[in-house]
Protein backbone atom coordinates (compact mmCIF):
# COMPACT_ATOMS: atom_id res chain seq x y z
CA UNK A 1 0.00 0.00 0.00
CA UNK A 2 1.33 3.32 -1.24
CA UNK A 3 2.10 6.16 1.51
CA UNK A 4 -0.18 9.13 1.38
CA UNK A 5 1.47 12.22 -0.53
CA UNK A 6 3.37 14.25 1.47
CA UNK A 7 2.81 18.09 0.72
CA UNK A 8 4.85 21.02 2.13
CA UNK A 9 3.24 23.98 3.85
CA UNK A 10 4.89 27.52 3.84
CA UNK A 11 3.39 31.02 3.34
CA UNK A 12 4.86 34.75 3.73
CA UNK A 13 2.09 36.92 3.87
CA UNK A 14 2.05 41.45 4.00
CA UNK A 15 0.37 44.04 2.66
CA UNK A 16 2.51 46.47 1.34
CA UNK A 17 1.46 50.29 1.08
CA UNK A 18 4.27 51.56 -0.98
CA UNK A 19 3.14 55.42 0.27
CA UNK A 20 3.94 54.61 3.76
CA UNK A 21 7.70 56.03 4.24
CA UNK A 22 8.51 53.50 6.68
CA UNK A 23 10.22 50.19 6.16
CA UNK A 24 8.82 46.78 7.26
CA UNK A 25 11.94 45.02 8.85
CA UNK A 26 12.15 41.45 9.88
CA UNK A 27 11.01 42.39 13.35
CA UNK A 28 7.54 43.17 12.23
CA UNK A 29 7.05 39.54 11.44
CA UNK A 30 8.09 38.20 15.13
CA UNK A 31 4.36 38.08 16.35
CA UNK A 32 2.76 34.76 17.14
CA UNK A 33 1.20 34.14 13.58
CA UNK A 34 4.43 34.03 12.40
CA UNK A 35 4.91 29.91 13.29
CA UNK A 36 7.45 27.16 12.00
CA UNK A 37 7.19 23.59 12.07
CA UNK A 38 4.67 21.88 14.19
CA UNK A 39 3.80 25.54 15.22
CA UNK A 40 1.65 26.05 12.71
CA UNK A 41 -0.78 23.49 13.37
CA UNK A 42 -1.25 24.90 17.26
CA UNK A 43 -1.61 28.46 15.90
CA UNK A 44 -3.25 27.42 12.55
CA UNK A 45 -5.50 24.53 13.12
CA UNK A 46 -8.71 26.16 14.38
CA UNK A 47 -8.23 29.46 12.69
CA UNK A 48 -10.37 30.81 9.91
CA UNK A 49 -7.34 31.34 7.81
CA UNK A 50 -6.69 29.25 4.89
CA UNK A 51 -3.29 27.87 6.27
CA UNK A 52 -6.45 26.44 8.89
CA UNK A 53 -7.95 25.31 5.49
CA UNK A 54 -4.92 23.38 4.63
CA UNK A 55 -4.38 21.82 7.52
CA UNK A 56 -8.88 20.63 7.44
CA UNK A 57 -8.46 19.83 3.58
CA UNK A 58 -5.39 17.43 3.65
CA UNK A 59 -7.38 15.46 6.60
CA UNK A 60 -10.65 15.19 4.02
CA UNK A 61 -8.30 14.28 1.29
CA UNK A 62 -5.68 11.91 2.63
CA UNK A 63 -2.48 14.13 2.37
CA UNK A 64 0.25 14.41 4.71
CA UNK A 65 1.15 17.94 5.73
CA UNK A 66 4.70 19.15 6.44
CA UNK A 67 4.58 22.23 7.81
CA UNK A 68 7.14 24.96 7.24
CA UNK A 69 7.04 28.47 8.09
CA UNK A 70 4.39 30.61 7.90
CA UNK A 71 5.09 34.19 8.63
CA UNK A 72 2.71 36.98 8.93
CA UNK A 73 2.74 40.54 9.26
CA UNK A 74 0.39 43.63 9.96
CA UNK A 75 -0.10 45.69 6.74
CA UNK A 76 2.46 48.51 7.04
CA UNK A 77 5.58 49.88 4.28
CA UNK A 78 7.01 48.17 1.49
CA UNK A 79 9.40 45.23 3.27
CA UNK A 80 12.88 45.90 3.85
CA UNK A 81 15.36 43.58 1.36
CA UNK A 82 17.06 42.20 4.14
CA UNK A 83 13.55 40.88 6.24
CA UNK A 84 12.70 39.66 2.40
CA UNK A 85 15.64 38.01 1.70
CA UNK A 86 15.47 35.88 5.22
CA UNK A 87 12.24 34.98 5.16
CA UNK A 88 12.03 33.99 1.02
CA UNK A 89 15.59 32.42 2.01
CA UNK A 90 13.96 30.32 5.54
CA UNK A 91 11.17 29.12 3.39
CA UNK A 92 13.15 27.40 0.56
CA UNK A 93 15.33 25.89 3.17
CA UNK A 94 12.70 24.69 5.32
CA UNK A 95 10.80 23.48 2.00
CA UNK A 96 14.18 21.68 0.54
CA UNK A 97 14.70 19.75 4.70
CA UNK A 98 11.21 18.64 4.18
CA UNK A 99 12.17 15.30 2.98
CA UNK A 100 10.62 13.50 -0.31
CA UNK A 101 7.62 15.88 -1.13
CA UNK A 102 4.74 15.72 -3.70
CA UNK A 103 3.54 19.32 -3.40
CA UNK A 104 3.72 22.67 -1.98
CA UNK A 105 0.67 24.48 -0.37
CA UNK A 106 1.83 28.21 -0.23
CA UNK A 107 -0.26 30.88 1.18
CA UNK A 108 0.66 34.44 -0.14
CA UNK A 109 -0.73 37.71 -0.13
CA UNK A 110 -0.66 38.96 -3.61
CA UNK A 111 0.27 42.53 -2.46
CA UNK A 112 3.63 42.21 -1.28
CA UNK A 113 6.41 44.74 -1.99
CA UNK A 114 9.97 44.80 -0.88
CA UNK A 115 12.44 47.08 -1.80
CA UNK A 116 14.19 45.28 -5.16
CA UNK A 117 10.94 43.30 -5.70
CA UNK A 118 7.60 45.40 -6.08
CA UNK A 119 6.35 42.11 -7.12
CA UNK A 120 7.31 40.05 -4.08
CA UNK A 121 5.03 37.03 -4.12
CA UNK A 122 5.96 36.27 -7.82
CA UNK A 123 9.98 36.54 -7.08
CA UNK A 124 9.03 33.90 -3.80
CA UNK A 125 7.48 31.31 -6.75
CA UNK A 126 10.54 32.05 -8.88
CA UNK A 127 12.58 31.26 -6.63
CA UNK A 128 10.58 28.31 -5.47
CA UNK A 129 10.47 27.36 -8.77
CA UNK A 130 14.56 27.50 -9.35
CA UNK A 131 15.42 25.63 -6.54
CA UNK A 132 12.52 22.94 -6.29
CA UNK A 133 11.89 22.51 -10.10
CA UNK A 134 9.36 23.04 -13.02
CA UNK A 135 6.98 19.79 -12.55
CA UNK A 136 6.87 20.30 -8.49
CA UNK A 137 2.57 21.27 -8.05
CA UNK A 138 2.38 24.44 -6.52
CA UNK A 139 -1.07 25.49 -5.13
CA UNK A 140 -1.36 29.55 -3.96
CA UNK A 141 -3.91 31.11 -2.00
CA UNK A 142 -4.17 34.92 -2.19
CA UNK A 143 -5.98 37.51 -0.27
CA UNK A 144 -9.29 39.25 -2.27
CA UNK A 145 -7.42 42.40 -2.26
CA UNK A 146 -4.02 41.10 -4.01
CA UNK A 147 -2.28 43.03 -7.24
CA UNK A 148 -1.57 40.23 -8.90
CA UNK A 149 1.06 39.52 -11.23
CA UNK A 150 0.41 37.93 -15.05
CA UNK A 151 3.68 35.85 -14.04
CA UNK A 152 1.75 33.77 -11.12
CA UNK A 153 -0.32 32.30 -13.22
CA UNK A 154 3.11 31.05 -15.23
CA UNK A 155 5.03 30.00 -11.71
CA UNK A 156 1.99 28.28 -10.08
CA UNK A 157 -0.32 25.11 -11.02
CA UNK A 158 -3.27 26.84 -9.33
CA UNK A 159 -4.56 30.15 -7.70
CA UNK A 160 -7.44 30.18 -5.58
CA UNK A 161 -8.34 33.76 -4.37
CA UNK A 162 -10.17 34.37 -1.24
CA UNK A 163 -13.73 35.26 -2.70
CA UNK A 164 -15.25 37.06 -0.05
CA UNK A 165 -14.68 40.84 1.51
CA UNK A 166 -15.02 41.20 4.50
CA UNK A 167 -12.53 37.68 4.33
CA UNK A 168 -14.61 35.80 6.04
CA UNK A 169 -14.16 32.48 3.74
CA UNK A 170 -10.58 31.89 4.06
CA UNK A 171 -10.91 28.42 5.57
CA UNK A 172 -12.97 27.48 2.79
CA UNK A 173 -10.46 28.82 0.18
CA UNK A 174 -7.52 26.78 2.11
CA UNK A 175 -9.67 23.86 2.05
CA UNK A 176 -10.30 24.34 -1.66
CA UNK A 177 -6.91 24.92 -2.36
CA UNK A 178 -5.81 21.00 -1.39
CA UNK A 179 -8.95 19.81 -2.73
CA UNK A 180 -7.09 20.90 -5.84
CA UNK A 181 -3.64 19.59 -4.95
CA UNK A 182 -5.44 16.08 -3.92
CA UNK A 183 -6.76 16.00 -7.59
CA UNK A 184 -3.18 17.00 -9.15
CA UNK A 185 -1.39 14.35 -6.56
CA UNK A 186 -3.72 11.55 -6.54
CA UNK A 187 -5.14 11.71 -9.91
CA UNK A 188 -2.54 12.66 -12.37
CA UNK A 189 -4.58 16.18 -12.87
CA UNK A 190 -3.16 18.89 -14.72
CA UNK A 191 -4.67 22.10 -14.34
CA UNK A 192 -4.82 24.78 -16.83
CA UNK A 193 -5.12 28.57 -15.91
CA UNK A 194 -5.81 31.96 -17.11
CA UNK A 195 -5.58 36.05 -15.74
CA UNK A 196 -7.56 38.35 -17.05
CA UNK A 197 -6.70 42.55 -15.44
CA UNK A 198 -9.28 44.65 -16.71
CA UNK A 199 -7.85 48.16 -16.72
CA UNK A 200 -9.08 50.12 -13.64
CA UNK A 201 -8.50 51.12 -10.34
CA UNK A 202 -11.38 49.43 -8.09
CA UNK A 203 -11.54 51.75 -5.52
CA UNK A 204 -11.64 50.14 -1.80
CA UNK A 205 -15.11 51.55 -0.80
CA UNK A 206 -17.01 49.39 -3.54
CA UNK A 207 -14.84 45.69 -2.04
CA UNK A 208 -17.60 44.97 -0.01
CA UNK A 209 -18.89 41.22 -1.69
CA UNK A 210 -21.67 41.41 0.09
CA UNK A 211 -23.54 44.41 -1.80
CA UNK A 212 -23.51 45.62 -5.84
CA UNK A 213 -21.76 46.07 -7.50
CA UNK A 214 -18.91 42.99 -5.95
CA UNK A 215 -22.28 40.73 -5.21
CA UNK A 216 -23.43 39.71 -8.26
CA UNK A 217 -19.46 38.93 -9.74
CA UNK A 218 -19.23 36.86 -6.76
CA UNK A 219 -22.44 35.03 -7.25
CA UNK A 220 -21.44 34.22 -10.89
CA UNK A 221 -17.83 32.75 -9.52
CA UNK A 222 -19.54 30.69 -7.40
CA UNK A 223 -22.22 29.21 -9.76
CA UNK A 224 -19.70 28.61 -12.38
CA UNK A 225 -17.44 26.33 -9.51
CA UNK A 226 -20.95 24.58 -8.59
CA UNK A 227 -22.41 23.81 -12.04
CA UNK A 228 -19.03 23.51 -14.16
CA UNK A 229 -17.38 20.43 -12.86
CA UNK A 230 -14.60 21.63 -15.45
CA UNK A 231 -13.86 25.10 -13.36
CA UNK A 232 -11.76 24.12 -10.51
CA UNK A 233 -11.73 27.97 -9.51
CA UNK A 234 -12.56 31.16 -10.47
CA UNK A 235 -11.41 34.10 -8.34
CA UNK A 236 -11.96 38.13 -8.59
CA UNK A 237 -8.94 40.22 -6.84
CA UNK A 238 -10.46 43.48 -6.16
CA UNK A 239 -6.56 44.77 -6.26
CA UNK A 240 -4.77 47.24 -3.83
CA UNK A 241 -4.69 50.53 -4.66
CA UNK A 242 -1.82 51.79 -2.00
CA UNK A 243 0.74 49.90 -3.62
CA UNK A 244 2.71 51.53 -6.58
CA UNK A 245 3.26 48.67 -8.71
CA UNK A 246 2.96 47.66 -12.50
CA UNK A 247 0.44 44.88 -11.55
CA UNK A 248 -1.42 47.07 -9.70
CA UNK A 249 -5.15 46.83 -9.75
CA UNK A 250 -8.20 43.93 -10.06
CA UNK A 251 -7.94 40.36 -11.83
CA UNK A 252 -9.98 37.49 -13.02
CA UNK A 253 -8.16 34.05 -12.25
CA UNK A 254 -9.83 31.13 -13.74
CA UNK A 255 -8.35 27.44 -13.00
CA UNK A 256 -9.49 24.67 -15.07
CA UNK A 257 -9.07 20.59 -15.01
CA UNK A 258 -6.63 21.18 -18.20
CA UNK A 259 -8.59 23.10 -20.71
CA UNK A 260 -7.04 26.62 -21.58
CA UNK A 261 -9.28 27.58 -23.86
CA UNK A 262 -12.26 27.49 -21.44
CA UNK A 263 -10.15 29.07 -18.78
CA UNK A 264 -9.36 32.16 -21.32
CA UNK A 265 -13.33 32.16 -22.09
CA UNK A 266 -14.35 32.30 -18.87
CA UNK A 267 -11.40 34.95 -17.36
CA UNK A 268 -11.93 37.02 -20.36
CA UNK A 269 -15.73 37.26 -19.81
CA UNK A 270 -15.93 37.60 -16.28
CA UNK A 271 -13.43 40.76 -16.94
CA UNK A 272 -15.60 42.34 -18.96
CA UNK A 273 -18.65 41.75 -16.07
CA UNK A 274 -15.92 43.55 -13.92
CA UNK A 275 -14.58 46.37 -15.90
CA UNK A 276 -18.84 47.43 -16.18
CA UNK A 277 -18.65 48.17 -12.83
CA UNK A 278 -16.56 51.16 -13.12
CA UNK A 279 -19.82 53.63 -13.84
CA UNK A 280 -21.52 52.22 -10.59
CA UNK A 281 -18.63 53.61 -8.58
CA UNK A 282 -18.93 57.32 -7.77
CA UNK A 283 -19.79 58.60 -4.27
CA UNK A 284 -19.61 61.84 -1.89
CA UNK A 285 -18.32 61.49 1.32
CA UNK A 286 -18.62 63.89 4.42
CA UNK A 287 -15.20 64.76 6.30
CA UNK A 288 -14.54 64.66 9.64
CA UNK A 289 -16.88 68.00 11.02
CA UNK A 290 -19.97 66.81 9.41
CA UNK A 291 -19.33 63.45 10.01
CA UNK A 292 -19.11 64.10 13.70
CA UNK A 293 -22.32 66.34 13.42
CA UNK A 294 -23.90 63.37 11.36
CA UNK A 295 -23.37 60.60 14.29
CA UNK A 296 -24.24 62.98 17.37
CA UNK A 297 -27.72 63.25 15.25
CA UNK A 298 -28.04 59.67 14.43
CA UNK A 299 -31.75 57.90 15.25
CA UNK A 300 -30.25 54.37 14.82
CA UNK A 301 -26.69 53.69 17.63
CA UNK A 302 -24.34 53.24 18.08
CA UNK A 303 -22.76 55.14 15.12
CA UNK A 304 -19.61 54.06 13.22
CA UNK A 305 -17.27 56.60 12.09
CA UNK A 306 -14.93 54.98 9.19
CA UNK A 307 -11.71 56.77 9.30
CA UNK A 308 -10.81 55.73 6.04
CA UNK A 309 -7.21 57.66 5.88
CA UNK A 310 -6.21 55.72 8.91
CA UNK A 311 -7.02 51.92 8.01
CA UNK A 312 -4.45 50.04 9.96
CA UNK A 313 -5.60 46.83 7.68
CA UNK A 314 -4.54 49.06 4.95
CA UNK A 315 -0.62 49.73 6.21
CA UNK A 316 -1.76 52.97 7.77
CA UNK A 317 -0.13 54.01 11.19
CA UNK A 318 -3.36 53.85 13.88
CA UNK A 319 -2.58 56.67 15.48
CA UNK A 320 -4.46 59.26 13.98
CA UNK A 321 -6.53 61.72 15.44
CA UNK A 322 -8.73 63.82 13.11
CA UNK A 323 -11.85 62.60 14.28
CA UNK A 324 -10.97 62.16 18.14
CA UNK A 325 -10.41 66.04 18.05
CA UNK A 326 -13.43 66.77 16.05
CA UNK A 327 -15.36 64.53 18.84
CA UNK A 328 -13.68 66.53 21.88
CA UNK A 329 -14.11 69.67 20.28
CA UNK A 330 -18.31 68.90 19.25
CA UNK A 331 -18.18 67.85 23.20
CA UNK A 332 -19.67 64.40 22.03
CA UNK A 333 -20.23 61.93 24.56
CA UNK A 334 -20.89 58.09 24.69
CA UNK A 335 -18.00 57.34 22.17
CA UNK A 336 -14.83 55.30 22.00
CA UNK A 337 -11.85 55.56 19.65
CA UNK A 338 -8.66 53.53 19.78
CA UNK A 339 -4.94 54.71 19.39
CA UNK A 340 -2.22 52.92 18.56
CA UNK A 341 0.90 55.30 20.87
CA UNK A 342 3.11 52.97 22.94
CA UNK A 343 4.56 56.11 24.68
CA UNK A 344 0.78 56.96 26.11
CA UNK A 345 0.27 53.62 27.41
CA UNK A 346 3.38 53.38 29.32
CA UNK A 347 1.90 56.66 30.89
CA UNK A 348 -1.21 55.27 31.75
CA UNK A 349 0.68 52.29 33.11
CA UNK A 350 3.00 54.47 34.90
CA UNK A 351 -0.39 56.41 36.45
CA UNK A 352 -2.30 52.95 37.38
CA UNK A 353 -5.74 52.06 37.32
CA UNK A 354 -8.00 54.82 38.52
CA UNK A 355 -5.20 57.37 38.34
CA UNK A 356 -6.01 60.52 36.57
CA UNK A 357 -4.77 60.80 32.99
CA UNK A 358 -3.72 64.26 31.51
CA UNK A 359 -1.62 63.92 28.42
CA UNK A 360 -1.48 64.32 24.65
CA UNK A 361 -2.05 60.98 22.45
CA UNK A 362 -2.02 59.91 18.76
CA UNK A 363 -0.57 61.76 15.71
CA UNK A 364 3.28 60.97 16.06
CA UNK A 365 4.07 58.94 13.71
CA UNK A 366 4.03 60.81 10.92
CA UNK A 367 2.06 64.76 10.03
CA UNK A 368 -0.84 63.22 7.62
CA UNK A 369 -3.76 61.94 10.41
CA UNK A 370 -3.72 64.73 12.71
CA UNK A 371 -1.84 66.27 15.73
CA UNK A 372 -1.37 65.13 19.08
CA UNK A 373 -4.79 65.57 21.27
CA UNK A 374 -5.08 66.25 24.91
CA UNK A 375 -6.66 63.94 26.95
CA UNK A 376 -8.37 64.05 30.28
CA UNK A 377 -9.57 61.05 32.26
CA UNK A 378 -9.07 58.45 34.33
CA UNK A 379 -7.12 54.73 33.84
CA UNK A 380 -10.20 52.74 33.88
CA UNK A 381 -8.39 49.16 32.91
CA UNK A 382 -4.59 48.05 32.30
CA UNK A 383 -4.11 44.45 30.50
CA UNK A 384 -2.47 42.72 28.16
CA UNK A 385 -4.73 43.10 25.09
CA UNK A 386 -4.87 39.36 24.33
CA UNK A 387 -8.47 37.80 23.50
CA UNK A 388 -9.56 35.28 21.37
CA UNK A 389 -11.78 35.08 18.45
CA UNK A 390 -13.36 32.26 17.81
CA UNK A 391 -15.88 33.52 14.79
CA UNK A 392 -14.83 34.07 10.90
CA UNK A 393 -13.59 37.13 10.67
CA UNK A 394 -11.35 39.10 8.10
CA UNK A 395 -7.98 38.16 8.47
CA UNK A 396 -8.94 34.45 9.53
CA UNK A 397 -6.76 34.72 13.09
CA UNK A 398 -8.21 33.52 16.00
CA UNK A 399 -5.73 34.58 18.53
CA UNK A 400 -5.47 37.86 18.39
CA UNK A 401 -3.12 40.42 20.29
CA UNK A 402 -3.06 44.24 20.61
CA UNK A 403 -0.29 44.69 23.01
CA UNK A 404 -0.28 46.49 25.98
CA UNK A 405 -3.48 48.23 26.55
CA UNK A 406 -4.75 50.93 28.36
CA UNK A 407 -8.48 52.11 28.92
CA UNK A 408 -9.23 55.45 29.78
CA UNK A 409 -12.40 57.34 30.61
CA UNK A 410 -13.54 60.14 29.77
CA UNK A 411 -16.17 61.78 32.07
CA UNK A 412 -17.68 60.65 35.60
CA UNK A 413 -17.38 56.98 36.02
CA UNK A 414 -21.59 57.46 37.38
CA UNK A 415 -22.43 58.66 33.63
CA UNK A 416 -23.86 56.73 31.45
CA UNK A 417 -22.44 59.31 28.57
CA UNK A 418 -18.60 58.27 29.33
CA UNK A 419 -16.63 57.99 27.17
CA UNK A 420 -13.90 56.10 26.55
CA UNK A 421 -10.25 55.87 24.71
CA UNK A 422 -8.40 52.63 24.16
CA UNK A 423 -4.32 53.12 23.55
CA UNK A 424 -3.06 50.12 22.68
CA UNK A 425 1.18 49.16 21.82
CA UNK A 426 0.60 47.30 18.86
CA UNK A 427 -1.13 48.36 15.68
CA UNK A 428 -4.27 46.46 15.91
CA UNK A 429 -7.18 46.41 12.62
CA UNK A 430 -10.28 46.37 14.18
CA UNK A 431 -11.63 43.20 12.49
CA UNK A 432 -12.89 41.89 15.56
CA UNK A 433 -15.37 43.31 18.65
CA UNK A 434 -13.28 41.25 20.94
CA UNK A 435 -10.86 44.80 20.69
CA UNK A 436 -13.33 46.50 22.87
CA UNK A 437 -14.84 43.66 24.51
CA UNK A 438 -12.15 42.01 26.12
CA UNK A 439 -11.40 45.87 27.46
CA UNK A 440 -14.69 45.83 28.98
CA UNK A 441 -16.27 47.88 26.56
CA UNK A 442 -19.76 46.85 25.59
CA UNK A 443 -20.63 48.77 21.58
CA UNK A 444 -24.18 48.27 22.04
CA UNK A 445 -24.09 51.00 24.62
CA UNK A 446 -22.26 53.45 23.08
CA UNK A 447 -23.44 56.57 21.01
CA UNK A 448 -20.31 56.92 18.89
CA UNK A 449 -17.32 54.64 17.31
CA UNK A 450 -14.53 54.74 15.37
CA UNK A 451 -12.93 52.49 13.29
CA UNK A 452 -9.76 52.78 11.59
CA UNK A 453 -10.76 50.90 8.74
CA UNK A 454 -12.55 50.60 4.95
CA UNK A 455 -14.68 47.60 4.57
CA UNK A 456 -12.98 44.56 6.32
CA UNK A 457 -14.25 46.19 9.83
CA UNK A 458 -18.00 45.12 8.85
CA UNK A 459 -17.88 41.40 9.64
CA UNK A 460 -17.78 41.90 13.01
CA UNK A 461 -19.33 45.92 13.29
CA UNK A 462 -22.86 45.48 10.60
CA UNK A 463 -24.29 43.24 13.48
CA UNK A 464 -24.46 45.36 16.24
CA UNK A 465 -24.18 48.96 14.05
CA UNK A 466 -27.17 51.38 13.52
CA UNK A 467 -25.76 53.83 11.07
CA UNK A 468 -22.42 53.35 9.70
CA UNK A 469 -20.12 56.53 8.10
CA UNK A 470 -17.31 56.44 6.02
CA UNK A 471 -15.38 59.50 6.29
CA UNK A 472 -13.38 61.15 3.99
CA UNK A 473 -10.16 61.80 5.84
CA UNK A 474 -6.28 62.32 5.14
CA UNK A 475 -3.69 59.92 5.34
CA UNK A 476 -1.78 56.73 4.18
CA UNK A 477 -4.81 55.00 3.00
CA UNK A 478 -7.45 58.03 2.10
CA UNK A 479 -9.90 56.34 -0.22
CA UNK A 480 -9.20 58.95 -2.78
CA UNK A 481 -6.48 57.84 -5.27
CA UNK A 482 -6.45 61.30 -6.63
CA UNK A 483 -5.10 62.37 -3.35
CA UNK A 484 -1.81 60.09 -4.11
CA UNK A 485 0.68 60.12 -6.97
CA UNK A 486 1.52 57.32 -8.82
CA UNK A 487 4.75 56.89 -10.50
CA UNK A 488 5.09 53.04 -11.25
CA UNK A 489 1.16 51.89 -12.19
CA UNK A 490 -0.04 51.52 -15.64
CA UNK A 491 -1.03 54.64 -16.94
CA UNK A 492 -4.27 53.26 -18.68
CA UNK A 493 -5.64 52.46 -15.70
CA UNK A 494 -9.69 53.81 -15.16
CA UNK A 495 -10.20 55.79 -11.79
CA UNK A 496 -13.31 55.96 -10.25
CA UNK A 497 -15.05 59.51 -9.82
CA UNK A 498 -14.76 59.79 -6.13
CA UNK A 499 -15.41 63.13 -4.44
CA UNK A 500 -12.16 65.23 -4.86
CA UNK A 501 -9.86 65.99 -1.87
CA UNK A 502 -11.10 68.83 0.34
Amino acid sequence: MSSAPRIAVGGILHESNTFCPRLTGLDAFNGRATCRGDEVEAEFGDAAHEVGGFLAGAREHGLELVPTLVANATPSGTVADEAFEALTGELIERVQGAGRIDGLLLALHGAMVAQSHPDADAEILRRLRRELGADLPIVVTHDAHANVAVEEVELCSALVIYKEVPHVDQRERGRQAARIMGRIVRDGLRPAQAIEKPPMLYNILFHDTNKPPMLPLVAELKRLEREDSRILAASAAVGYQYADVPQMGPSIVVVTDGDRGLARQEARRLADLMWDHRQQMSIELPEAAEAVQRARRADRLPAVLVDLGDNIGGGSAGDGTVLLAELVKQGASAFAAAIYDPEAVSEAFRTGVGGRFDAEIGGKSDSLHGDPVRIRGRVKLLYDGKYIETAARHGGMRYLDQGATAVLQIGNSNEPDASFVLLNSKRHPPFSLGQLTSAGIQPQQLRVIVVKAAVAFRAAYEPVAGTIIPVDTSGLTAVNPRRFTYARARRDLFVTGLARAR
